[in-house]
């Protein structure tokens, strides 16, 4: 973690905020200069949470808040990722910090913090102005599509509350939230977006897979239960190469997954 970073890095990622406050009096320090990988104190301090070495590194003027490091992250990002809230909130007191700057990947610090499943700092972000709650990052996922993925319930409940969050949107390859929890096998995140009455529980990606045909494919019994549980859901409906749910179950080697599919079997009554 240490190497390549000069001796005010160390001490801010180890939140020694004794030995930071005694680095800083010399006039030839740079409080801002960044070590391995672009990171600065501020940013190490950050990434580990330490919310006295923030304060103290922010009441510098030389320290840049939102200098990233060769990723694009800023230190706001990295403590939302972590899920540190309390040096969350002493960043975004300051009117220099953007809550809603992305990495080079397109990740913001929603982004991150849904992905991780950190409920608190969710809420924090999103009551800030100028977060967009939809805004898509890596492979074109939403904030909403990476906690469904991850089965964050907790997180999913949080960003369903606002009327500004669109339970149905895609990602670059058309897989909804739906479909990324049914991929997952992530059965209270199905029911939570099933509980909604705009959640489509059909839409098929761009390979025409719907969330029921992904479920079977990847053995998620439970999930499978649940959507053929529904009246709104088609269980014959094919792909783009004409393979449907039961088509799909019976390629796959889930015997259960695939009873579950099969029609009844029809009874003659015995002639007397």
């Amino acid at each position: 973690m240490f190497a390549g970073n000069p001796p005010l890095a160390w001490a801010a990622c180890s939140g020694h905020e004794e030995v930071v406050e005694i680095l800083l009096r010399r006039a030839d320090l740079n409080p801002d200069k960044a070590g391995r990988h672009g990171r600065t104190p501020l940013w190490c301090a950050a990434q580990n949470g330490h919310e006295g070495v923030v304060k103290i590194l922010l009441r510098r003027r030389a320290v840049n808040p939102e200098k990233r490091d060769s990723r694009g992250m800023t230190p706001l990002l990295r403590a939302a990722q972590n899920g540190h809230e309390e040096v969350v909130k002493v960043l975004l007191a300051r009117d220099d910090v953007n809550p809603d700057k992305a990495d080079i990947y397109g990740r913001t610090p929603l982004w991150c913090t849904a992905e991780k499943g950190h409920e608190g700092v969710a809420k924090i972000l999103l009551g800030q102005d100028g977060v967009n709650p939809n805004r898509a990052g890596l492979f074109g996922q939403t904030p909403l599509c990476r906690a469904a993925r991850n089965g964050h319930e907790g997180v999913v409940r949080i960003l369903l509350r606002r009327g500004d969050v669109d339970p149905n949107a895609a990602r670059r390859l058309g897989a909804t939230p739906l479909y990324c929890a049914a991929q997952n096998g992530h059965e209270g995140v199905v029911k939570i977006l099933l509980g909604r009455g705009d959640v489509n529980p059909n839409k098929q990606d761009i390979h025409g897979t719907t969330p029921l045909s992904c479920a079977i494919r990847n053995g998620h019994e439970s999930v499978v239960k649940i959507l053929l549980g529904r009246s709104d859901v088609n269980p014959n409906k094919p792909d783009n190469s004409g393979l449907t749910p039961l088509e799909w179950a019976n390629r796959s080697h889930h015997t259960q997954i695939r009873a579950l599919l099969q029609p009844p079997e029809s009874t003659t009554p015995s002639v007397t």
